[in-house]
């Protein structure tokens, strides 16, 4: 046990840095990371890269919006564009949103990086260390499936050619993820260079929705692991003879209440830095899996595989997308709450009356409702999930034949 502590310590530099490493990782390249520890250097560089980034998603999202706008076409093409800019634009936003929220981003990355210090027993430790691993397993499949899911789109909708109708003809010519308004994107080198925009730009907006879902799952876990320690010491403060020596962490209920208002503290914090992307986040999810079944039934008749296997994969990202943050939300609820729980099922009666009310504390805390929220509208839980996927397959009820009587 307190080898794989070392080992992990030794690889990592320390065993916070393990649990915040991928999100520096995803955050530093779109200029997003913010350090206390940060060199001037660093710092210019990161605003040389928020520029960067912002020109090249406005170079998409704008004139994509203008043709939709302004171009003289079918409702069918424009429902078409709708899909693929919403993302580009929502991305744009979560961007915006990601940056306005540096600090709280360093505050959060700074209390998991005491907590490390302040939870300095191995065995406490390990626990942490095992959600660490969650957080991260997520993080790296989080990355790994959205990056993956755009780039395939792009590589389908841009590098292959696409039949179009030019006059009375039909036409096979290249195309790019996004249309710009009034480009000659068919013909070289226009069509290299804003395919090759429209890449960059979808990495950078991708990004930002990764940074945000990893930050969620990493935030997430620690608060998980350090509930988890919560509970052990309590049923260690209860459980264990009076006049047997304890360990200074479990000796006291008023470094458990402390830490347990610290935990709750942290799960608040998240909920206010992420509360407005996961409302961004639903909302770009719902339209990602309402779009592209329309457009999946839309190609069918076609068979156009290479349209039909891109939707097919924006329909699934979108899916895990937004089961992701409904299940950890779901997670972090029940967890809140089994705190309580487990502080009733121990042997509290048998405590001096002074420790029966710090526990009764510690109940009255947990019974209180704790919940990730999208924009304090909607609480992202997999109930949550379960009624948005339900009404998209049962939209309308059956009806009984008794009633059509």
């Amino acid at each position: 046990m307190t080898d794989e502590l070392v080992a992990v310590a030794k690889k990592f530099g320390s065993l916070s840095e393990y649990s915040i490493q991928l999100n520096r990782w995803i955050l530093k390249p779109i200029g997003a990371w913010s350090s206390s520890s940060s060199t001037a250097r660093e710092k210019i560089m990161s605003k040389i890269l928020v520029v960067i980034c912002s020109c090249f998603s406005l170079f998409t999202i704008i004139p994509s919006i203008l043709r939709i706008i302004f171009e003289d076409e079918d409702i069918y093409l424009k429902l078409k564009m709708l899909g693929p800019i919403s993302h580009w634009l929502i991305g744009g936003i979560n961007y915006v949103v990601l940056l306005l929220h540096k600090n709280d981003i360093r505050s959060c990355i700074e209390h998991v990086q005491a907590d490390w210090k302040i939870v300095a027993r191995p065995k406490d430790q390990q626990v942490m260390l095992r959600y660490a691993k969650v957080g991260r397993y997520i993080t790296g499949f989080c990355a790994g499936f959205m990056q993956g899911g755009v780039f395939c789109y792009c590589v389908m909708l841009g590098i292959f050619k696409q039949s179009v109708k030019i006059g009375n003809e039909t036409v096979a010519v290249y195309s790019v993820p996004c249309p710009p308004y009034k480009l000659p994107i068919y013909t070289n080198p226009t069509h290299s260079i804003v395919l090759a925009t429209q890449f960059l730009s979808g990495f950078i907006v991708s990004s930002s929705a990764v940074a945000a879902f990893s930050l969620n799952a990493t935030f997430a876990n620690h608060a998980l692991g350090q509930l988890n320690v919560i509970n052990m010491w309590i049923n260690e403060f209860v459980n264990y003879p009076r006049n047997q020596s304890k360990d200074s962490c479990v000796n006291e209920i008023d470094v458990i209440v402390e830490h347990h208002l610290r935990i709750l503290s942290f799960i608040a914090r998240i909920e206010h830095m992420l509360c407005l992307i996961c409302m961004m986040e639903t909302f770009k999810c719902t339209l990602g899996m309402c779009m592209p079944s329309y457009l999946i039934l839309a190609e069918w008749s076609d068979h156009n595989i290479q349209n039909l296997m891109a939707y097919s994969m924006i329909f699934l990202s979108m899916t895990f997308n937004i089961f992701l943050v409904c299940y950890i939300g779901e997670i972090l609820t029940e967890q809140c709450k089994k705190v309580g729980d487990v502080v009733y099922m121990t042997n509290w009666y048998e405590l001096p009356d002074k420790d029966i009310l710090n526990l009764i504390m510690i109940i009255s805390r947990s019974s209180k409702e704790v919940k990730i929220t999208a924009g304090k509208l909607v609480t992202m839980s997999v109930y949550t999930f379960d009624s948005q996927i339900s009404f998209r397959i049962l939209k309308y009820p059956t009806t009984n034949n008794n009633d059509v009587n």
